[in-house]
């Protein structure tokens, strides 16, 4: 049965000599996997791999049989809101990076949850048409993404506490913990004077808070591109 979904790109392996299966969080149907054909043949007149970039916005029409099916197929998409800036700005890109492997690992339900889909088109959004204070974006991100999975943060004396209980070995100073406040109680696009090592230990221990609540989250290997890019 044919139904229309917007979605947002999550990710994609090779499938076969030029067909892909990607991830994608739909606004219909929740996190779905897609197998699309003929995306990377040379004889394709359109770039349709470029609709599969991590956090592309999409319009589709999909195959959705039964719920037992765990691989669908597209009829048609096309990118509703076409990035200005994310491609091509070396952070926003590696912010992006970071955001679509955290949203690969954390969404794993397969049903509606057109609030969630707003949040993460709305933080798309802000992203590509920031022009600056975006330098925390990924943190604020974490932090609102938290309460969609079930174990928001309400307080910056709440997330303390789990970290101590659990054996973080790090105690936060003044100034960090009056960012992580301003963070918690602020959306995207605040002024907050970091230096890198503090942003960078702010989000390791939420990384560390979701690893608590989500034993299987595992490496984050964006990271590592975030400590280069983030200076």
């Amino acid at each position: 049965m044919l139904h229309k979904t917007r979605g947002v790109a999550l990710s994609y392996i090779r499938y076969r000599e030029s067909s892909i299966i990607a991830k994608i969080y739909t606004e219909a149907f929740g996190i779905q996997t897609y197998i699309v054909n003929g995306v990377r043949s040379s004889k394709s007149r359109t770039n349709r791999i470029a609709l599969f970039q991590p956090l592309t916005l999409l319009d589709m029409v999909v195959y959705h049989k039964s719920k037992e099916d765990t691989i669908h197929r597209i009829s048609e998409m096309k990118c509703y809101q076409p990035f200005q800036t994310l491609p091509y700005d070396v952070v926003k890109s590696s912010l992006a990076l970071f955001v679509t492997e955290m949203l690969s690992k954390t969404l794993k339900e397969e049903e509606s949850n057109a609030l969630l889909f707003h949040f993460i088109e709305e933080s798309v959004t802000f992203l590509d048409l920031a022009e600056n204070t975006f330098e925390n974006f990924h943190i604020q991100f974490l932090m609102q993404l938290a309460s969609f999975l079930g174990f928001g943060i309400e307080a910056v004396e709440d997330l303390e506490n789990e970290l101590k209980h659990n054996h973080f070995p790090h105690l936060a100073d003044a100034t960090e913990r009056n960012a992580t406040i301003e963070l918690l109680n602020h959306h995207y696009g605040i002024s907050i004077p970091l230096d890198r090592s503090r942003r960078i230990m702010i989000l390791e221990k939420l990384i560390f808070f979701y690893k608590i609540h989500m034993e299987s989250l595992g490496e984050i290997k964006s990271l590592e591109v975030l400590r280069e890019v983030l200076k």
